[in-house]
């Protein structure tokens, strides 16, 4: 990157919007790279995506999906790099295709509960009064309950299936969200450019999406990120359980329910599924704790 270019960048006195957006942009980027637990993580997640994204290429033509019984429960070859299942699929062709599954249900958990939760947080922080009473006594109740147990009652209430454990896993992991909305919005309603937009007569909506929701976004995408290892291992618990992803589909939960009766002997059936799960999980705690890092204003 050139020098000027850099110093229009990093300007402490941008002319225009776009040079803001791009400068805050630029150095958010930067802090993220030379942050190691943040760049690790990204990497992580970087190659969780990029196994989905390139599954059908990296697998070697193999399906998921495809049996072989007279090659059932085979070890790690160079025919196959992750040995097979007690059905003969490639485990290493389930593994790659089973992250397309983690990364939709991540995605589609995340599009539901950070909307949800900044917008009972900011209504019941802003406004305050009884809307504030009965959005945030709604919150406990579902804070009082343990996440996991929740999701397991939602989704054997909802039925098996993909669709229904994003419902069940966004219906418990909300509520945090709205409690961190909340408290943000309550220190930031107090402030001097608040109370400015206010008497310039600008509505209770404007105020609200326009100013104090995006001043919210870094705390809860930091939050959402660390949650991402909870929601992963609640839908890997729910496939486990056969309340999450259904057969044929690949999916990391199931994997390893599938290799529980093997796992002294054919060890690789549960392992290989259960060391992605983990390894993932851990990507996007480091990702998370890097994130905190760069956007807590309290570590500059």
């Amino acid at each position: 990157m050139s020098t000027a270019l850099g110093q229009w960048l990093m300007s402490e006195a941008p002319t225009s919007r776009r040079q803001a957006i791009l400068g805050n942009t630029y150095r958010g980027v930067r802090s993220i790279v030379t942050n190691p637990t943040a760049f690790v993580g990204l990497m992580i997640v970087a190659l969780l995506v990029l196994s989905a994204v390139f599954a059908p290429w990296l697998s070697l033509g193999k399906s998921p999906l495809d049996q072989d019984l007279a090659g059932r429960l085979a070890a790690p070859s160079a025919a196959h790099w992750f040995g097979t299942d007690e059905l003969g699929r490639d485990i290493f062709s389930r593994t790659l295709y089973g992250a397309r599954v983690t990364l939709t249900i991540v995605f589609l958990v995340s599009v539901v509960v950070a909307p949800i939760g900044l917008i009972v947080g900011t209504l019941a922080g802003y406004l305050g009064g009884w809307v504030d009473v009965v959005l945030m006594r709604i919150t406990d109740i579902f804070l009082a309950f343990p996440r996991l147990i929740l999701a397991l009652a939602f989704a054997a209430a909802l039925g098996p299936g993909i669709e229904n454990a994003v419902i069940a896993i966004s219906l418990t992991a909300w509520p945090p969200y709205a409690r961190i909305a909340r408290s943000e919005t309550m220190a930031i309603a107090r402030s001097d450019f608040i109370q400015a937009v206010v008497l310039q007569g600008a509505s209770t909506r404007r105020i609200l999406f326009r100013h104090i929701v995006p001043l919210c976004l870094s705390s809860v995408i930091v939050r959402l990120t660390l949650d991402m290892a909870g929601i992963i291992l609640t839908a890997a618990g729910l496939g486990f359980l056969g309340l999450g992803a259904q057969p044929p589909t690949a999916e990391w939960g199931a994997m390893v329910s599938s290799g529980r009766d093997v796992i002294l002997d054919q060890w690789w059936v549960a392992t290989i599924p259960g060391m992605a799960i983990f390894i993932v999980s851990l990507g996007f705690n480091l990702l998370g704790d890097g994130l905190r890092d760069v956007f807590d204003p309290k570590s500059t």
